[in-house]
């Protein structure tokens, strides 16, 4: 039996696409095509599941009427049950009024007590709204998912579902601009973060700005390429956004990750994760790609915070980027570490921010400052950086931080610049060791830092700059000397011929 590849699946889903575009912005229709994949993918394991319970109960030697009361109870699944009025041979053939029924589906499906986990994740998209998806878009997206059985046992490698899922995923973001930035973080960025966090199995991992959960999944890749469990983890993660919670919570179910606690709301004002007695969750590796510089971030709530995540001073009102990074920190345990994207500004500012600077910098929390090139992240071309924060140091890299300048190396990707395989391991690789390297890292101490009055600006520690030549005026005096001799001497041969042929001289 033939079975489905990533290429086709990709290409599948970008038919949707296809079908889609027009009446909806890339942001929109991603979430008409993740909703359909997902009740797709859901029917055709229950189906096959339940094929083969019927085969046991035949076996069993069961009349018809008691194997069909036994295959409607949903406790004898393993996967996720499918209500009758939400299985595939119910919805495929539809034609009219296609958005109520599948609205209707989602529903059952997710009011199936065995589908707690689901509540609320795919009914946050409307199917029944003509003016945006006509009944002839339905039905062409349910004939494109039809040609496919997206069961385990007909795809290529249980690892294709994910993988298109987050191809997808960049395409959108790739399309909806500053949009896409919103929910995707580029995978190049987290492969850096998550090399130098090295997630292992049997780890809290925390992601506070989940998005559509790329931190969290590259984590539990990096696990199951070191040769670890990788469903030996606990990943957690918050999202503000509706949409992208439930984007994050079918990626978690596409690659395997059933258990993670993946909680919507405001992560500054309301916190999702918390122990028994109500203080936070503490974990072991934290990484997370906060909206940079937010306004309105919370620091009325923040005044009063009950969790005691402000120990080093309040961000200002306007840039709520030492907001999310003081939240990380409090979320460590005492040998966590944490790595985090923040804008340049972060670094330098003075006032409130440079007091919270000083106080991780006094604590020695800070592990190393990692500046990227310009213009990788979606919806903004600002230059960013990597801090990484460590509670548990390594005794040779007390008291010192780090600097890494890999802001020269990329490559033009489209309108973005991307980090190469090779600037990547770069960077891994100078972290690991923790050594200068002439115009790309600097190992500097504390003291000096503080001489700097905290500043944690890249280029005041890394000098990237091309020593000029010299220049010897002397031997450039003496060629323009033999320049003009040898000109001299031609003005006058070119005047010999011009004689010679009966013109004036020039």
């Amino acid at each position: 039996m033939e079975k489905l590849t990533l290429q086709q699946l990709e290409t599948k889903l970008w038919e949707c696409a296809d079908v889609l575009r027009g009446e909806l912005s890339a942001t929109q229709y991603m979430d008409y095509i993740f909703g359909m994949l997902f009740l797709k993918r859901m029917n055709d394991e229950f189906s096959f599941e339940r094929s083969i319970r019927k085969k046991e109960f035949e076996e069993q030697g069961m009349v018809e009427e008691e194997i069909e009361e036994l295959l409607n109870d949903s406790s004898i699944y393993e996967t996720f049950y499918i209500p009758e009025q939400a299985r595939w041979d119910k919805l495929k053939d539809l034609n009219l009024n296609i958005g109520p029924e599948l609205d209707k589906a989602f529903k059952a499906i997710e009011d199936e007590p065995k589908n707690s986990e689901l509540i609320g994740v795919l009914t946050t998209v409307n199917y029944n709204d003509k003016e945006r998806v006509p009944d002839k878009k339905l039905s062409q997206l349910l004939m494109i998912f039809d040609s496919m059985n997206l069961a385990n046992e007909y795809i290529e490698s249980e690892d294709i579902l994910g993988n298109a899922y987050e191809y997808l995923i960049k395409q959108f973001a790739d399309q909806g601009g500053k949009k896409g930035g919103e929910f995707y973080s580029p995978t190049e960025v987290v492969k850096v973060m998550v090399g130098i966090l090295k997630p292992q199995e049997g780890e809290r991992i925390y992601d506070p700005t989940a998005g559509s959960g790329g931190m969290l999944i590259q984590s539990l890749q990096y696990i199951k390429e070191h040769g670890g469990n990788y469903k030996n983890i606990s990943l957690y993660g918050q999202e503000i956004n509706l949409s992208t919670w439930a984007i994050c919570k079918m990626n978690m179910l596409l690659h395997g990750a059933k258990g993670a606690d993946i909680q919507k709301g405001d992560t500054i004002r309301e916190p999702k994760h918390l122990e028994n007695n109500g203080v936070l969750k503490t974990y072991d590796k934290v990484l997370a790609n906060p909206p940079f510089s937010l306004k309105n971030w919370g620091l009325e709530e923040a005044s009063a915070d009950q969790y005691h995540r402000f120990p080093y001073g309040l961000p200002p009102k306007s840039y709520g980027d030492l907001a999310f990074l003081s939240h990380m920190v409090n979320c460590l345990n005492m040998k966590g570490m944490l790595a985090s994207v923040v804008p340049h500004g972060v670094l330098f500012r003075g006032g409130s921010e440079q007091a919270i600077r000083t106080g991780f910098l006094k604590d020695d929390l800070v592990e190393a400052v990692i500046g990227l090139p310009q213009n990788i992240f979606y919806g903004t071309g600002i230059p960013a950086a990597i801090i990484v924060i460590n509670k548990n140091k390594d005794e040779e890299r007390r008291n010192k931080v780090l600097f890494i300048d890999s802001s020269n190396d990329f490559i033009k990707y489209g309108n973005k610049n991307k980090l190469r395989d090779e600037d990547i391991e770069k960077i891994i690789k100078v972290f690991d060791e923790y050594k200068d390297v002439e115009k790309y890292a600097s190992i500097v101490d504390l003291k000096t830092i503080e001489e700097n009055d905290y500043n944690l600006n890249i280029s005041r520690y890394v000098d990237t700059t091309e020593e000029e030549e010299e220049v010897d005026i002397d031997l450039v005096l003496q060629d323009i000397r033999e320049l003009k001799l040898k000109m001299a001497d031609s003005e006058e041969k070119l005047n010999g011929y011009l004689e010679e042929l009966g013109f004036d001289n020039i």
